[in-house]
């Protein structure tokens, strides 16, 4: 069995406990770490993610953060002068495309319902623009079923790291990896 297929197999386990109704936000977040090498290999495979959450009666609404900058950069007037000189666009970075990040993944997240998981993919295609953590964080409040937030990288504790390269953060979120056990 490979790495995506055990990992699918630990989310269906845990997908099909039944749900609190009364977390907050940030409790509702799952994050499904997996080695940044098998990226392909889980998008390969997602649809055994789609099985396993329709399978526990639960619905399931995928969102692909990976065209987002480029979607984002192309709608912009100067965006030849950012190609131009780099440097300007970090103060767009942190206030505008943040913005636009979570404005996209909030207005999914307030179409699903309480029984639907919304999953993000792409996480490492908002690396250098984005901090994914700030992104959980300002969607928090618009979860309300649970968020599934699939993640290249590891964990270490409650430290994550995106694609290993960025200082990790620690958020308490229910991690889905292949090296814990999760219990219930």
């Amino acid at each position: 069995m490979n790495q995506i297929t055990k990992l699918a197999t630990i989310y269906r386990r845990h997908i099909g406990v039944p749900w609190q109704r009364t977390m907050a936000g940030a409790q509702r977040v799952m994050i499904v770490v997996y080695a940044k090498e098998r990226e392909r290999a889980l998008r390969n495979r997602l649809g055994e993610f789609e099985e396993a959450t329709r399978n526990a009666g639960h619905g399931w609404r995928l969102v692909n953060a990976t065209p987002w900058f480029a979607e984002w950069m192309a709608s912009d007037e100067y965006r030849d002068a950012y190609f131009e000189e780099p440097e300007l666009l970090d103060m767009k970075l942190e206030g505008e495309f943040r913005e636009e990040a979570a404005g996209r993944l909030s207005s999914e997240l307030e179409k699903a319902d309480e029984n639907t998981v919304v999953a993000l993919l792409g996480a490492a295609s908002l690396y250098g623009f984005l901090r994914v953590s700030e992104l959980i964080q300002s969607v928090e409040p618009s979860i309300r079923g649970r968020l599934a937030v699939f993640f290249p990288g590891t964990k270490n504790d409650d430290n994550y790291r995106l694609l290993d390269a960025r200082d990790g953060w620690s958020y308490l979120a229910q991690p889905i990896t292949l090296h814990e056990a999760w219990v219930p």
